[in-house]
């Protein structure tokens, strides 16, 4: 019996050995991906997490990062063709991770992303209208679980705005689809962002957003507050001079 126990602690002694070291790399690579993140280098960024994904194939900050990542840089190559391949992708690293954890906040959220960048570029009224469903249905599961959750509030008002803003054709497709037009306002549109932008502080993003939804409430002043403040954040994403750059446009516009 002494053998055997000593055989039993010698093998969970290597078992651990070779969990540690294999999870080594792992960490590293996360680590490297967060890194050029933070250069803004998301190109790059997403092939490490892809990379991740060779080793880990169910890992979910890499899966939901490379959900994000693709959409970010797919979204912007001038080509809808290339587009859509990236958002493809984006929408099986999404699949993916939901299939690893369907109550994950993240991974619902990415999938309502990806549904609301396909609906961007979808020009079948049908197709449009699913997407558009699935990124609200996954928006409003990703706040179930987190309420708190920044982005899944951004895409909460983004989906409220764009309702608002949303041909009679394809709010027929929308109709159709839902069985009725679903509720949407432009104030509830503002109270999704607002709620982002207590959450997360520096979403360039979702500053831009808010102050567009109060220029459409007529409510300028308050859009001149909001613009003042993104355009002293700092960049923390590859579109975030762009956008600094649309806001100081606006900005002009309003003052």
């Amino acid at each position: 019996m002494k053998i055997n126990f000593k055989r039993f602690l010698l093998t969970m002694a290597m078992f651990c050995f070779y969990c540690f070291a294999f999870s080594q790399p792992i960490d590293t690579l996360l680590h490297q991906a967060q890194t050029l993140e933070y250069k803004l280098k998301e190109t790059e960024a997403l092939e490490k997490y892809k990379t991740v994904l060779v080793a880990d194939a169910v890992n979910m900050k890499a899966l939901t990062k490379a959900a994000e990542l693709s959409i970010l840089v797919g979204a912007r190559l001038p080509e809808i063709k290339d587009k859509k391949l990236y958002f493809q992708s984006a929408y099986s690293f999404a699949e993916r991770a939901l299939n690893v954890d369907a109550n994950n906040a993240e991974a619902n959220y990415v999938m309502a992303l990806v549904n609301s960048k396909l609906a961007n570029i979808e020009k079948e009224n049908k197709i449009f209208a699913e997407n558009i469903r699935a990124a609200k249905l996954f928006a409003d599961k990703a706040l179930a679980i987190n309420s708190q959750h920044a982005k899944a509030n951004f895409i909460a008002g983004n989906w409220h705005l764009e309702m608002t803003n949303l041909s009679a054709i394809k709010k027929t497709a929308v109709k159709v689809l839902f069985g009725g037009l679903p509720q949407y306002s432009l104030d509830s549109a503002i109270y999704y962002f607002e709620k982002c932008k207590n959450y997360d502080q520096y979403y360039m993003l979702n500053y831009l957003a808010l102050a567009k939804a109060y220029m459409q409430d007529n409510s300028p002043t308050k859009a001149i507050a909001i613009l003042q403040k993104l355009i002293k954040l700092p960049l923390r994403t590859a579109d975030d001079a762009t956008i600094k750059e649309e806001g100081k446009k606006l900005l002009a516009e309003l003052e």
